[in-house]
């Protein structure tokens, strides 16, 4: 059990792919871990007690969404997220960055930070290194992520650099603002969790060479682990999985190595298998919602007609409570009705295949067998499209 300091370590090791335990003021994750993606303090379409159910350990939660609404003051003075929200299990809390960058003709970049115009009222905000750290330590999450520049792709080696030096710069004044706070010299912040621990995020696009100074130079700064950021954003597979490499080759083997908004099943053990300890990803949710089923079997379109009496469930091999009870041929029906329905019993489903495929990971791991477990996922996956 956790004693409330975040603490790791790998308690088995096959090649480079490692299992072992993520300690946090709100308790354990098994690691390799996902995390579902609670963008506003729930995950889309079911409850926290589905997601116990389904076996998460931890949940994303969206710095920027909760910035605006209902506000870090507001959850703050409910006593912190996990509070506010009723879940009593490890959170972590992205920097808000991702979703200021994609605002595009909304948002202006500098040295200082990200100013951007809500999407909800227009109003102008500046978001800087601190203040996504303010944001954060009121929020209370496990995990706080340093405010970091990502950077659209296709782009060349010199705008590359330009981008990951001022995130490393960044990242010095976040870690910076994260140590006073939790020193107590930040008394106009309410911190809402004394554990709370800060990752660095390595950057550098798809330039090899950047990927491992990035690294580098955000160890040197102390954090207590280290995110991989910027891939999975339209590069090629075999690219993003070039640049995990040579991130993860720099950090050390003692703290956990997070792998930001990645991504499919197929992604997930490539990533596992050069080191990789933590992720997340909207995929399984969003593609519930939008009737795309992944199985054991590879993805499944509920919303093709060739289901409409198909009175199999959508994953014989899966437990969850949807393949227990419905059949695709119902869960057809529900997505062309538009049911609401439809995207819960799809969500409970892809949820817990993605929890279920990292538990089956952490125990090829710890037998030893993780390099035939890989081999037969990708057979297993590229039956279905």
């Amino acid at each position: 059990m956790s004693d409330g300091r975040f603490a790791f370590r790998v308690t088995h090791q096959d090649g480079r792919a490692r299992r072992g335990v993520l300690s946090t003021a709100h308790g354990d994750v098994e690691t390799p871990a996902f995390m579902p993606v609670g963008t506003q303090g729930a995950v889309k379409g079911v409850t926290h007690r589905d997601l116990d159910d389904a076996g998460a350990e931890i949940l994303l939660s969206n710095t920027y969404h909760l910035y605006l609404r209902p506000g870090d003051d507001l959850i703050a003075r409910r006593g912190g997220l996990h509070r506010f929200i009723g879940w009593n299990k490890p959170m972590l809390t992205d920097s808000g960055g991702f979703q200021v960058f994609s605002l595009a003709e909304r948002r202006t970049i500098t040295e200082e930070g990200a100013r951007f115009k809500s999407h909800l009222d227009g109003s102008s905000h500046l978001l800087t290194p601190e203040k996504a750290t303010d944001i954060q330590a009121q929020l209370g999450s496990d995990i706080a992520m340093v405010l970091d520049e990502c950077l659209a792709l296709p782009a060349t080696a010199d705008e590359t650099r330009v981008s990951m030096e001022r995130t490393l710069r960044w990242a010095k004044r976040a870690r910076a603002r994260f140590e006073a706070i939790r020193d107590g010299n930040a008394p106009d912040v309410i911190a809402t969790n004394a554990g709370q621990a800060q990752f660095g995020i390595v950057q550098g696009g798809t330039v090899a060479d950047l990927r491992k100074e990035s690294a580098r130079r955000t160890v040197e700064l102390g954090f207590e682990a280290y995110a991989i950021g910027g891939l999975s954003v339209g590069e090629l597979p075999e690219v993003m999985y070039e640049m995990v490499e040579h991130a993860v080759e720099p950090l050390p083997l003692d703290r956990p190595r997070y792998l930001m908004g990645v991504g499919t099943p197929q992604d997930l053990v490539e990533a596992v298998a050069r080191g990789v300890d933590m992720f997340d990803c909207v995929l399984p949710t969003r593609n519930a919602r939008n009737g795309q089923l992944f199985t054991s079997e590879g993805r499944l379109n509920i919303k093709n007609a060739q289901y409409a009496e198909d009175d199999r469930p959508p994953d014989p091999a899966c437990d969850c409570y949807t393949c227990r009870t419905c059949s695709r041929a119902y869960l057809r029906h529900l997505f062309q009705a538009g049911e609401m329905n439809a995207a819960t019993l799809n969500t409970l489903h892809n949820l817990r295949f993605y929890l279920d495929t990292l538990r089956r990971i952490r125990d090829a791991i710890a037998f030893g067998r993780f390099e035939i477990f890989r081999q037969s996922l990708h057979e297993r996956l590229s039956r279905l499209s």
